[in-house]
C-alpha cells in the first residue's frame, strides 16, 4: 500500500497566509515563509502554496514569496493561482515550486494541461477543481476563488483534465470548506473512483478522524488541510502516530 500524504496549503494573500470559510470572510494567519518552516519541520510530506486572489485579481503571481518560501523547505511544493501560460509555470518551477497547480486557466483553456505536461512532464501538472454541489450525486466545477459557476460537472472535468495529461487532482470542496466537520467523502469517492492518478482531498478537516475516513472510506491519496494544522489543532506528528495506530500507511 502506498503511503498516505498529509499536506498543508497555505492560502496567501498580499503575502500573508489567510484562511477563510466556503472562499470568503478571509482573515489574517501567519507568514509564508515562517509557516513554510514550521511544517517543514514537523513532518509535512508536501506544502501547498494558493496566491487566492492572484486569478480574480488578473495578476501574476508573487514569485518572490514562492522563491522564499521554497529555499526554506526541502518537501515537494505546489504552487497555484494566477496560472494562465507556459511561461507563467516555468516562471514558478524556476522559483522553487515542484508542481504547479492549474484551476481556472485550465477551464478556461484546457490545452494548457496537456501543452504544460509534454513540456514538463504530468508529474508536476496538478488540476485543482473546486466544486460544488448543484444536485444529488451533481456537483459543478468553480472558478475565479469560487465565484464562477462554470456549468462543468465535476466528475467529468476530472476525467478530462487526467485524459489530457494531469497527473494529479486536487478536490476542493466548497460546499464542506472551513466547517470543519470533516471533508466531502462522496464527492472525493466519486471522483477518486473515476480517474486513475492520485487525488487529493480538501476542505472540511477538523479532526483526526476528519483525516482518517478521507484517506480510507474516499479513497484519497492524500489530505490537505490550513486550519487545523495553522492553529495547531491537529499537529502533524501526532495524526501520523493516530494514522499509524489506525492502520492507515504514512510516512515517518
Amino acid at each position: 500500500m502506498l503511503a498516505k500524504r498529509i499536506i498543508p496549503c497555505m492560502d496567501v494573500d498580499k503575502g500573508r497566509v489567510v484562511k477563510g470559510h466556503k472562499f470568503r470572510n478571509i482573515r489574517d494567519v501567519a507568514d509564508p515563509v515562517e509557516l513554510a518552516k514550521r511544517y517543514n519541520e514537523e513532518g509535512a510530506d508536501e506544502l501547498v502554496f494558493y496566491d487566492i486572489t492572484a486569478s480574480h485579481e488578473n495578476r501574476p503571481i508573487f514569485l518572490d514569496i514562492v522563491e522564499k518560501t521554497a529555499a526554506e523547505i526541502d518537501i515537494p511544493f505546489t504552487v497555484g493561482g494566477g496560472i494562465r501560460s507556459i511561461r507563467d509555470i516555468h516562471q514558478i518551477l524556476r522559483a522553487g515550486a515542484d508542481k504547479v497547480s492549474i484551476n481556472s486557466a485550465a477551464v478556461q483553456n484546457p490545452a494548457l494541461i496537456s501543452e504544460s505536461a509534454i513540456k514538463f512532464g504530468s508529474q508536476c501538472i496538478v488540476l485543482s477543481i473546486d466544486a460544488k454541489q448543484t444536485g444529488p450525486q451533481k456537483w459543478h466545477v468553480f472558478i475565479k476563488g469560487g465565484r464562477e459557476d462554470t456549468s462543468l460537472d465535476a466528475i467529468e472535468w476530472a476525467k478530462q483534465g487526467e485524459h489530457l495529461g494531469a497527473g494529479e487532482i486536487v478536490v476542493n470542496a466548497i460546499d464542506t470548506d472551513g466547517d470543519k466537520n470533516g471533508y466531502h467523502l462522496e464527492l472525493t469517492k466519486a471522483i477518486a473512483g473515476n480517474v486513475n492518478v492520485p487525488v487529493v482531498a480538501s476542505g472540511g478537516a477538523g479532526s483526526d478522524s476528519h483525516i482518517a475516513e478521507v484517506l480510507t472510506k474516499a479513497d484519497a491519496d492524500a489530505a490537505l488541510a490550513a486550519s487545523v494544522f495553522h492553529y495547531n489543532k491537529i499537529q502533524i506528528p501526532e495524526l501520523k502516530d493516530y494514522l499509524n495506530q489506525n492502520g492507515i500507511t504514512v510516512r515517518r
